[in-house]
């Protein structure tokens, strides 16, 4: 198994690869660099954009653009001229961002935030149809992460960092509600955070490690199946791509690690391409 830097960005909090079938391109943000990226891997093109603040997380429209969650809010974006049009800013009187988001395969979006000084359990999770209804689904959040939807649609799963757990809920498809949490994945006191997760055609769950220097892959029921080691300490998600949705990109993070350990980990922030010998499934789009 080969795991290769594939551009060598140096993010600071690298997050969210979205691979785009149509496009056959990845997208992903550095949160504290303000920056959206755009991959191309058959030519190497490499496309930046500067935000006006920080970038968690985003969504493919099927109407063109991103849905993104900013820091403050939930907005459109238009790729080629940079418009924002914000939808809602439901936690503007908090001190948290938005972190994590995804789209199901209803085209609603989902969205998390985070306590902006990583210690309190102030965020939330929010749901947003396609008519724009934003929901507060869920309270009591530390840090947002992973959003994955079972292959049948009948679990979701969800992860707070900041616990170290990841849990997983029954899911109405139908309606967006979610029910009868129950913990999943523990890795409460190891020193290890689960941070951003995907889904292979086996429905097996893969989750980027937080200080754990790995990826793991989990059965649906949470058993640890394997660990693929990297070399940063900080991956922080991943998304199958490429022409056969059979690479699986990494984002990593530098963060808070001192000049000393960029000196042994010095792709720390890149993004990496890992043949894991299975492949994914696409990423829906927001259908508003």
């Amino acid at each position: 198994m080969t795991v290769e830097c594939v551009v060598d960005c140096r993010n600071k909090l690298g997050e969210v690869p979205v691979w785009d079938v149509a496009e056959q391109a990845l997208y992903w943000v550095d949160i504290e660099g303000r920056l959206l990226q755009r991959l191309e891997p058959a030519t190497g093109r490499l496309d930046r954009w500067e935000m006006p603040e920080r970038i968690a997380c985003f969504a493919l429209r099927e109407k063109g653009g991103l849905i993104v969650g900013f820091a403050s809010g939930i907005a459109f974006y238009d790729l080629d001229t940079g418009a924002i049009d914000w939808i809602a800013r439901p936690e503007a009187d908090r001190n948290t961002r938005f972190n994590e988001g995804k789209c199901d395969r209803q085209g609603r979006f989902w969205t998390g935030t985070m306590d902006d000084s990583l210690a309190e359990h102030d965020g939330a999770l929010y749901r947003v149809d396609p008519d724009l209804t934003v929901t507060r689904v869920l309270g009591n959040v530390g840090i947002s992460n992973t959003m994955v939807w079972s292959l049948d649609d009948r679990s979701f799963y969800f992860a707070d960092t900041l616990d170290g757990r990841i849990d997983r809920f029954d899911f109405d498809a139908v309606s967006g509600n979610l029910s009868n949490r129950r913990p999943v994945i523990d890795l409460s006191g190891t020193g290890i955070g689960p941070d951003g997760s995907t889904i292979d055609t086996d429905g097996y769950i893969w989750n980027a490690q937080w200080d754990g220097w790995r990826l793991a892959r989990y059965s649906p029921d949470g058993e640890l199946d394997r660990i693929v080691e990297l070399p940063v300490q900080k991956p922080t998600s991943c998304m199958f791509g490429g022409a056969d949705l059979r690479t699986l990109y990494v984002t990593t993070a530098i963060w808070d690690l001192t000049p000393e350990q960029l000196r042994a980990q010095p792709q720390a922030g890149g993004l990496f391409a890992v043949d894991v010998g299975i492949g994914g499934v696409p990423e829906s789009r927001f259908a508003g």
